[in-house]
């Protein structure tokens, strides 16, 4: 059966279908009978009956999921180790608290951006005005000149959400050549590197507590990064591993940021037998890290797009000419 499209689901509802899964595997509802009770999104309710009918025909959760669209490439590699594991509520729990922190960073950032996007629109209906009331603007040029601004404005919200979607939903194994796009944009390229890089130790300490194998771990980690150089960097771990080196000497040779904390935590968990969780605290480092880039971008910009708002409406107060070129003397 080929892959379905990947369902759009925001970060809140997908943590409220692993939180479910979580509550139904505890309880020792059989999955079947626990997708029965899944409540999503309407443009959801296809891909959650086709999953629902691939786990009913016997293919497993992690399979069957991913095939569905509901599930990430990531999700299911992480469920399939679980699986062979015997830890599935483990892995649900975890998937859930990653989507719930990841919803909330979401709704903080959107929260602290309405009030300047709502100036923005004011600004757009009110600096015309004048001219409007005046005679030297019709109707038509009124409202081209409010709409093309948010026209753009939505096109290129658009790209970039449309971009990161395909780059999530990419398959396990492919780098994206968005990703490899979004990588290139200042400020946002760093932190999508160590967003690859927390994935890639997060994902392979979730693996090994999992009890999947270390050399089975490794290859899917390294395709969970989809940054391109920095993926060709990790290719030769497995291989020295393979040979017998530890994962802290082969990561000495790898060069890649916060190196030095992530070599100090994985000797010590290799000497104390606690890798997994070693790994997992070094990627929780990293997510305090990248939780702090989103709090202060989260905080710089509504300023930033304050201070836009007011140097347009100073250079239409000083200029005579609003926002962007002049309008089309057919529309004047």
């Amino acid at each position: 059966m080929p892959r379905s499209p990947s369902v759009a689901l925001d970060f809140a509802a997908r943590a409220q279908l692993f939180s479910h899964l979580e509550a139904m595997e505890k309880a020792g509802v059989p999955v079947a009978q626990a997708l029965l009770s899944v409540a999503l999104p309407g443009h959801a309710k296809a891909a959650l009956q086709g999953l629902q009918v691939q786990v009913a025909s016997g293919r497993d959760m992690a399979s069957a999921g991913l095939r569905s669209g509901l599930f990430t490439p990531l999700d299911s590699s992480l469920l399939g180790a679980a699986q062979a594991s015997g830890c599935l509520a483990a892995i649900y729990q975890r998937l859930a608290e990653r989507y719930a922190h990841r919803a909330r960073q979401a709704a903080a950032v959107k929260s602290r951006l309405l009030m300047p996007a709502a100036v923005l629109v004011l600004a757009l209906l009110i600096q015309p005005l004048p001219a409007l009331v005046g005679g030297q603007l019709s109707l038509a040029g009124y409202l081209w000149g409010v709409l093309w601004p948010l026209l753009v404005l939505g096109m290129l919200y658009a790209l970039g959400r449309g971009l990161y979607r395909r780059s999530e939903s990419s398959p396990v194994g492919m780098v994206s050549s968005s990703a490899g796009l979004l990588a290139s944009v200042p400020i946002l390229g760093p932190t999508l590197l160590r967003r690859n890089l927390r994935d890639f130790f997060d994902s392979l300490g979730l693996m090994l507590e999992a009890g999947m194998p270390m050399l089975e771990a490794l290859p899917k980690a390294c395709a969970v990064i989809r940054h391109a150089p920095l993926r060709k960097r990790f290719s030769s771990v497995q291989l020295a591993v393979q040979r017998g080196q530890s994962l802290a000497q082969v990561l000495a040779s790898v060069d890649f940021p916060g190196q030095g904390l992530a070599l100090g935590l994985i000797r010590t968990g290799e000497a104390s037998g606690t890798l997994p969780a070693s790994l997992l605290n070094y990627a929780g480092v990293e997510t305090q890290k990248l939780d702090s880039l989103v709090e202060q971008l989260a905080t710089w910009l509504p300023r930033l797009l304050y201070a836009a708002v007011m140097l347009w409406m100073a250079y239409g107060l000083l200029t005579g000419t609003g926002f962007g070129p002049r309008l089309p003397a057919d529309l004047g």
